[in-house]
């Protein structure tokens, strides 16, 4: 392993912030560039090269920890949950074989909100409860149809692009036994109601346990909403063969100025993240612009079609 004169390893602060940032020691790591400096590419190298993907399953290498623990104070030792277990590898898999993007953005969903809330039953005149993320599938399977990359998949045997011509929504559903991303299928077909009545129940059976193994397959593109507990952005991972996910914050009052009046707007923050080798900037930008207006003044009536 090759040093500078004085022994230290070769490598700028900004390097080593970010090997730091990734949980490595820069000193372990072979450095490519002139006298062994260690760059960004030899760090994130270094990293996928501490887990192998073998047959489909992914193991990775042990590290033994200096000092234990419990040598600091009193611990307590506890199973990882069976659905994290299951999730775990995966989530690795997708962190480190696909270049994530992520973009944040801001939604203005008054119209929206406005309507959603006036829905009523026709004949019994009661008030309709409708979660936003109907209405947030609703725009983006209509986004899907108008950007077509966002609802495919690579084919690393065959190197092509995968097409999909159905529009199955994955849903990330916090469940006390870990979070489970199950599809509704064909949400196209369906109304807001229908689109809302589906989560219930697609979210009642994760939490028993109940749902069929072959509904965590097969999807379009994944939400994950955390406007129920609270935050704005995140990074949210992708959910491969899946080449997009987006996040969905808590909405939010903002006070802006239009036609000399200062008035309050419901806003809705968003982060995409999507894969960039088939998916550029300027086509996540366009994606997040169209789904703005999908979810809009202009198109929030629609929707309920």
């Amino acid at each position: 392993m090759k040093k500078s004169k004085d022994g230290i390893k070769l490598a700028s602060p900004k390097v080593r912030k970010f090997a730091r940032e990734l949980g490595a020691n820069v000193v372990q790591i072979p450095g490519t560039q002139r006298a062994g400096r260690v760059s960004e590419e030899d760090v994130k190298n270094f990293i996928k090269s501490q887990v192998t993907v073998n047959k489909g399953s992914i193991e990775k290498k042990e590290y033994k920890e200096e000092f234990s623990h419990k040598e600091f104070g009193e611990i307590e030792l506890k199973d990882i949950p069976r659905v994290k277990r299951l999730s775990g590898p995966q989530l690795v898999r997708s962190w480190t074989e696909i270049p994530h993007v992520t973009q944040h953005d801001e939604i203005d969903v008054t119209e929206m909100e406005q309507f959603r809330s006036s829905l009523y039953d026709y004949y019994s005149g009661e008030l309709i409860k409708v979660t936003p993320l109907a209405f947030i599938a609703k725009a983006l399977v209509s986004a899907l149809k108008e950007f077509p990359n966002f609802n495919a998949s690579i084919d690393p045997n065959q190197n092509k692009i995968i097409y999909k011509k159905y529009f199955h929504i994955g849903f990330a559903v916090d469940t006390p036994h870990g979070l489970m991303v199950p599809k509704i299928r064909n949400v196209d077909q369906m109304s807001i109601k229908e689109i809302g009545e589906a989560l219930k129940k697609t979210s009642k059976l994760c939490r028993e346990l109940k749902i069929d193994k072959k509904d965590f397959f097969g999807g379009s593109m994944t939400i994950s909403s955390l406007g129920g507990i609270g935050g704005t952005f995140f990074t949210p991972i992708i959910n491969p063969p899946e080449v997009a996910i987006l996040g969905v914050g808590k909405s939010f009052d903002r006070l802006v100025k239009i036609k000399n009046k200062i008035i309050s707007r419901k806003i809705l923050p968003i982060s995409l993240s999507y894969d960039h080798r088939i998916i550029d900037g300027a086509e996540g930008a366009r994606f997040c612009v169209y789904l703005g207006k999908c979810l809009g003044k202009d198109f929030a009536f629609k929707l309920a079609v």
